[in-house]
């Protein structure tokens, strides 16, 4: 997608690089100014203390052997090639000896170091120079000379002493080597922000192209997601990064809500079909009572099979409204330390009466002591959901209907399992969906029940960060509530 530049700079990524590239230049400017000036103070240093090493070295040969011994170390020194300006001048500034042709006006007059640099020409230059560039006017020598010397600009620093006998003499350097010194930093230094520059713009262009372009396609999935595709999903790369870990969590959050919405579908399509039956079966109800003419006993008797089916109704609702709730993610239930051995006591005492009207044999096997964090009301309601129906469908068992109840741990789980000797589920049946809301096996219906015992049981699980699960009993079905096993302290 092109982007213009106003359009680029109104995304948070473009604005950052361009407020992290102008701290850098900044930075980098700044840098170049104080290596630039830490470069001139030592080379200025460094300047001096060889003027100072130089005067010291005159001063001794003064001592030695007075002015005559001064000026052939001078002119001895002036020989050598070097940066080093020598000069000795009368008191009213004529130079004597030296390597000093001609100075700017002014530099001998005040004692001390030269307060700035100044221009100067060495003995010997202007010869040279009239040698490469001839006047044409003979009468106009020195004026061409020192035109030439200024455009070459020749600069030097030096320390101005005066003898005893009042003649004057200058010890310098000559600042072209410094100077050249501090312009090749300078260029070094200047060179390298370039180059750092335009890799700090090429880094931008070429990285903050590349997140733009990842959250153009997600704000493209997005799109398609709002505009009802649910199964959409957000691109993910694989680099890891915090592209990556948005879009797991995002997508991780689609795949919950496309869940949700599923299940209420589901739900709304259950109660318009699973609950119609006994709807209609009340109003049919009330309606035979009604044709005909009835004593007071018929008249109870329809008013008791009513409130009996609208009782199950509610418990329907009821059981429809907790799964919702558990699966959203959310209850009220509060979760304490729970014994699940005293919970499956209690289940197990409730379901003894019932089991021994239906001729089926209740058993128990609890092996030690088991702590897990949760619900207790909810944790007995799937146990019980989980045993009622174990004793409903083992009674067609071809043996002696048992249901047996087991407690134990199983490496770092907790595993309850009801197994039954009955019929079980058949093999091309899959047994997930017998988990599903108001999906019964028994096609004649003669059993009381609703088909959501499993799917609150479910539910409850998963709040419990467990899991359910269907096993084959050979014959018959084992039923396996699985929890996490808690850390005492």
């Amino acid at each position: 997608m092109a982007l213009s530049v106003p359009a680029i700079m109104k995304t948070t990524a473009a604005r950052l690089s361009a407020l992290y590239l102008l701290l850098f230049a900044l930075c980098a400017v700044l840098l170049v100014l104080y290596m630039t000036s830490l470069s001139v103070r030592m080379l200025t240093a460094q300047t001096q203390e060889t003027i100072n090493d130089e005067v010291l070295g005159l001063a001794r040969a003064y001592q030695r052997g007075g002015l005559p011994l001064l000026v052939r170390v001078v002119e001895q020194r002036s020989r050598q090639p070097g940066a080093n300006l020598y000069l000795i001048a009368d008191a009213n500034g004529q130079i004597l000896t030296g390597n000093v042709q001609s100075l700017e006006p002014g530099v001998i007059e005040a004692e001390g170091w030269t307060t700035e640099p100044f221009s100067y020409r060495r003995f010997g230059e202007g010869e040279l120079e009239r040698q490469r560039n001839p006047v044409s006017d003979p009468n106009e020598p020195a004026q061409s000379e020192v035109q030439t010397e200024g455009e070459k600009g020749h600069n030097a620093v030096a320390l101005v002493l005066r003898l005893p006998n009042q003649m004057i003499m200058l010890v310098g350097r000559d600042l072209g080597e410094p100077e050249r010194f501090r312009a090749v930093i300078r260029r070094a230094l200047m060179l390298a922000l370039g180059m750092m520059g335009v890799g700090g713009l090429l880094i931008w262009f070429f990285v903050g192209r590349a997140a733009l372009k990842r959250i153009d396609s997600v704000s493209e999935a997005s799109r398609r997601i709002m505009g009802g595709d649910l199964s959409g999903r957000l691109p993910v790369t694989g680099a890891g990064d915090e592209f990556d870990r948005l879009s797991e969590n995002l997508n991780s959050m689609l795949a919950r809500i496309a869940t949700l919405n599923e299940g209420l579908k589901q739900v709304s399509d259950n109660i318009a079909h699973d609950l119609k039956t006994p709807l209609t079966r009340l109003r049919n109800r009330a309606e035979a009572t009604l044709s005909g003419k009835h004593n007071t006993s018929d008249y109870r008797q329809a008013l008791e099979g009513t409130i009996a089916e609208s009782d199950q109704l509610i418990k329907t609702f009821n059981a429809i409204l907790m799964i919702s709730r558990l699966e959203a993610g959310y209850s009220s239930e509060s979760t304490t330390r729970v014994d699940l051995a005293a919970a499956v006591h209690d289940v197990v005492e409730l379901y003894e009466p019932v089991a021994e009207e239906a001729g089926v044999t209740l058993e128990t096997s609890v092996q030690g002591s088991f702590v897990v964090d949760g619900n207790r009301e909810l944790i007995g309601q799937a146990l019980s959901n989980i045993v009622d129906n174990a004793i409903k469908y083992s009674t067609d068992s071809t043996s002696r209907p048992t249901v047996r109840v087991t407690l134990e741990r199983v490496g770092s789980e907790i595993r309850l399992a009801v197994s039954d000797n009955g019929q079980g589920i058949p093999d091309d049946v899959d047994r997930a969906r017998v988990t599903e809301r108001f999906v019964r096996l028994e096609k004649s219906r003669s059993q009381p029940g609703s088909g959501l015992g499993l799917s609150l049981a479910k539910a409850i699980m998963t709040f419990h960060n467990g899991r359910l699960e269907l096993l084959p009993g050979n014959p018959g079905l084992s039923v396996v509530m699985s929890f996490p096993g808690r850390e005492d302290r």
